[in-house]
């Protein structure tokens, strides 16, 4: 069952198109790029691996935990957001059933579109690499079409994927419960560089591919957010004539 709580008015578009917002986008990407510029990503790599590989690719720890208990946790969030979408527990109620649903399918959305780029690219993990112990050499990502020699499909961060997609939570909550969307953005953003760093660690992953993944989640959150927002506010006027009993018959 959906909330009883009272509506809380929608945001118009122009908020969820903020200068600020852009700003921010803007200025993230110029420091991705300005990582790509800096060629760091194979002297980083370095730093965890050599010509015998990664000491920690087969770690129990970052294989078991930091990996594929990692992901199993995001995927219970993604279950138990999508449950709170009919029935919202605790600050949850003060989320607006449609942004409710943004909740979870702007972060679905994220992690689709992660997947998509993954199945394209041809850039391969640092592991694969002959520096490592492979036998790819390496290609930057913007060098489209060009392969490596190693297997590919490792750019983006798929990994990281699992902690960035909940950027979208931000945008979803920033309309009715900003402190709360700081706080969901400050933990995605965390989680995301925690979960990046342990592949980069393992020879998963470059830095700039966690960088880049980080920088997709919120821009395609950011994108889903614009939609969902005129959606909504085209929505508010008809909604606005109708009598309290035809909307509770409509939901």
């Amino acid at each position: 069952m959906k909330s009883s709580a009272p509506s809380t008015p929608y945001s118009p578009l122009r908020a969820a198109s903020s200068p600020a917002l852009l700003g921010w986008t803007v200025i993230s990407l110029a420091c991705v790029l300005a990582w790509d510029m800096s060629a760091l990503d194979m002297p980083m790599a370095h730093w965890f691996g050599n010509s015998q590989g990664f000491a920690l690719q087969n770690d129990w720890f970052m294989v078991n935990i930091a990996h594929e208990g990692a992901r199993k946790l995001a995927w219970i969030i993604v279950m138990g957001l999508s449950l709170a979408i009919w029935w919202p527990v605790g600050w949850l109620r003060k989320v607006p059933y449609p942004r409710r649903i943004q909740l979870v399918v702007g972060s679905l959305i994220a992690l689709v579109v992660m997947t998509l780029i993954k199945r394209i690219s041809v850039t391969s993990c640092p592991w694969d690499l002959s520096d490592f112990g492979g036998v790819g050499h390496y290609v930057s990502h913007w060098a489209w079409g060009v392969t490596d020699g190693g297997g590919g499909h490792c750019f983006p961060a798929g990994h990281a994927s699992a902690g960035f997609a909940f950027i979208n939570g931000y945008f979803a909550l920033r309309h009715d419960l900003p402190r709360a969307a700081r706080l969901w953005l400050a933990t995605a953003l965390v989680a995301g560089f925690a979960l990046g760093l342990a592949q980069q660690m393992r020879g998963a992953h470059f830095m700039s591919h966690t960088l880049w993944t980080a920088w997709l989640c919120w821009t395609t959150s950011w994108f889903y957010d614009l939609l969902t927002t005129r959606r909504l506010a085209r929505q508010a006027p008809a909604d606005a004539a109708m009598s309290p009993d035809e909307l509770l018959a409509r939901d």
